[in-house]
């Protein structure tokens, strides 16, 4: 699995079962709106790979291989980092 290189696109590396992960992915949906981005999420028990690496962090967002936040949406964080993005990444 290919991770998202740099460009507008959150990937977030979850589980099914994890109520975390969901509620990551819900607030980060307006901000994602917000800026124009796109969000990817991937199912880590679905790659061996990725649950290795990522195992016990989820829900971690990333953009490409840099770690914006794991566990809760770090709101400030995420809207500081779409904000120091080139403005050509804005729809």
């Amino acid at each position: 699995m290919k991770l998202a290189g740099p460009g507008p696109v959150f990937t977030v590396m979850s589980r099914q079962w994890c109520h975390l992960c969901h509620d990551l992915v819900m607030a980060l949906e307006p901000i994602a709106a917000e800026f124009g981005w796109k969000i990817e999420v991937f199912d880590v028990d679905q790659d061996a790979g990725l649950e290795a690496r990522w195992n016990e962090w989820v829900p971690v967002l990333l953009h490409g291989e840099r770690e914006l936040c794991h566990y809760h949406l770090d709101e400030a964080a995420v809207r500081a980092y779409c904000a120091g993005f080139p403005l050509e990444s804005r729809p």
